[in-house]
């Protein structure tokens, strides 16, 4: 990859899983998983940061694909908090969800009466508010507001799908974007969370520069996602500050060497998604190698993780699989009190995101 005087580098890490959610049947189909390259850049134009390595021909989305986060309680407590800023900021008609995925949240918000339709071509489900397609400004559908959660940093050039939103519907419109939140990553040099599949990496302050009518922004689960809702009308391109450049740590992977895993006893990783994946694979390739993977998702169980060829069991098996006082890491202190109550406080739990 060529990289020229309009970006800074960043980070670079080799060969990871394009798909860390992409589940496999076999363990040597797991470790032979396509791979790609990581090179994050701060745009000095923009000030956007974004993998200049990424080949958006490589993502090719299936029915192996499981990024279902919902089975978690306290992921619907999260879902439930989303609920309330869109309709305490949009309002509960005419909505469009775009990228919807298995609709779960769309779902959620029907329930409590709200009046949305969702778009996703990969969707799977019967739902008739839900169309297996993009949203296109050949649809003619204007809405008061689009819910964007968790789209953006899977899209390579960000900016042009926003414009291309902002289109479709009309002009106008006021949206809501969620994403992970690029700050937490580097203040707690999250390496497991840098991700092939993650295209870009935002910030807050990028929101403001990208739209110049914010309504509201703050973060949420734990300071991990951020969010905004902004008019679609204020959309611009950005441009960079010298006041809101990117502090990259110089340290980001020194905590990959922390907590040195004892090869004669056996340990496990807590959330075979994407933490759990690159957080197993990057640490095998230091000699750290981890024997189970707990999920509490019945599509990954006994499926195999990208990268490693871990096979993923249910909550029920760590009782037979791993000794009490055995290590757990737990790949978001989120779900901390989740996972103790649920493995009976017999472990000894290491949440990785709190080091």
């Amino acid at each position: 990859m060529k990289i020229n005087s309009k970006y800074r580098i960043l980070y670079q890490v080799e060969q990871l899983p394009i798909f860390q959610n992409r589940m496999y049947d076999s363990e040597i189909e797991a470790k032979n998983c396509p791979k790609g390259d990581v090179c994050l850049v701060e745009n000095l134009d923009t000030g956007l940061v974004y993998n200049a390595s990424f080949v958006p021909e490589l993502m090719v989305y299936d029915h192996h694909y499981q990024n279902e986060q919902a089975v978690s309680p306290l992921f619907q407590k999260h879902l439930n908090n989303v609920l309330s800023i869109i309709k305490n900021n949009i309002g509960k008609n005419d909505l469009v969800e775009v990228g919807c995925g298995k609709g779960f949240f769309l779902e959620m918000l029907v329930k409590d009466d709200f009046k949305i339709i969702g778009f996703d071509p990969t969707y799977e489900g019967e739902n008739p508010n839900i169309e297996r397609k993009y949203f296109t400004s050949n649809i003619g559908i204007k809405s008061k507001g689009i819910v964007l959660r968790h789209v953006l940093e899977h899209i390579q050039n960000p900016i042009d799908f926003l414009f291309q939103l902002k289109e479709s519907n009309g002009g106008s419109g006021k949206i809501y974007i969620e994403v992970p939140c690029f700050d937490w990553i580097c203040e707690h040099c999250a390496w497991f969370d840098i991700f092939y599949e993650h295209v870009n990496y935002f910030r807050l302050q990028d929101f403001y520069n990208i739209f110049t009518d914010v309504l509201v922004s703050g973060k949420l689960f734990g300071g991990q996602y951020i969010y905004v809702i902004a008019e679609l009308s204020s959309l611009q391109i950005p441009k960079i500050s010298d006041s809101c450049r990117v502090n990259f740590p110089s340290d980001f992977l020194q905590k990959i060497k922390d907590n040195q895993i004892n090869q004669e006893s056996k340990s496990a990783i807590w959330g075979g998604a994407s933490k759990g994946v690159i957080f197993a694979l990057l640490k095998s390739r230091i000699g750290h190698l981890i024997d189970i993977v707990i999920d509490i998702n019945p599509a990954k169980q006994n499926k195999y993780l990208p990268g490693t060829g871990i096979q993923v069991k249910s909550e029920s098996k760590i009782f037979d699989l791993l000794p009490a006082k055995s290590t757990v890491f737990v790949m978001n202190s989120n779900y901390l009190e989740e996972i103790k109550k649920m493995s009976k406080y017999l472990f000894n739990y290491v949440s990785i995101d709190n080091e």
